[in-house]
């Protein structure tokens, strides 16, 4: 069965007629030519395919595109300003958190979503306690990326840059 929807990505509303077992990611790269997700696991388990879903940061693998017809798509590339960085963007380029590029583009997306919680006031497994408001120390930043793997093993990089764009100390 095949359906018409609509997704906003990157900013730009994108129709679309897809078969209704279409994943968000085989929509966003092979419908859209959307490429900075990546088709890493294909069963959510790396996070290289990472994008943000209405401001939340989700597994395009996992996700049928239908159920989210109407909604806000951002990748790694969506959020740079034009020619300027997003701040995690820069951060990573800093602290020389990108990789291959395999994966980068999902730990990017990662980093901006668990920003966002962490500012929120959410909770993690490595919270301490679920009333306080969340420190990003590299405890806290570790257990919030842990749903993204790299291959490449720069993981000391990646929670430096993390913890710079967010503000954090140690």
């Amino acid at each position: 069965m095949e359906t018409d929807i609509m997704l906003r990505v990157n900013g730009e509303e994108r129709p679309l007629h897809v078969d209704t077992r279409t994943s968000l990611l085989d929509a966003l790269r092979e419908r859209l030519g959307v490429t900075s997700p990546k088709k890493g696991c294909d069963h959510g388990q790396c996070g290289a395919c990472t994008v943000l879903l209405d401001g939340r940061r989700a597994n395009s693998c996992l996700a049928l595109a239908v159920a989210h017809d109407g909604a806000e798509v951002v990748t790694a590339e969506g959020l740079a300003a034009g020619e300027e960085l997003h701040p995690v963007q820069r951060s990573f380029v800093d602290h020389d958190g990108f990789q291959c590029g395999y994966c980068t583009p999902g730990q990017v997306c990662s980093a901006v979503g668990m920003l966002a919680e962490a500012e929120a006031g959410w909770p993690s497994a490595a919270t301490p306690r679920l009333t306080d408001h969340p420190v990003l120390d590299d405890a806290e930043i570790r257990e919030r990326m842990s749903g993204n793997l790299c291959r490449c093993g720069a993981y000391v990089n990646i929670v430096a840059a993390v913890r710079e764009a967010g503000g954090a100390r140690r």
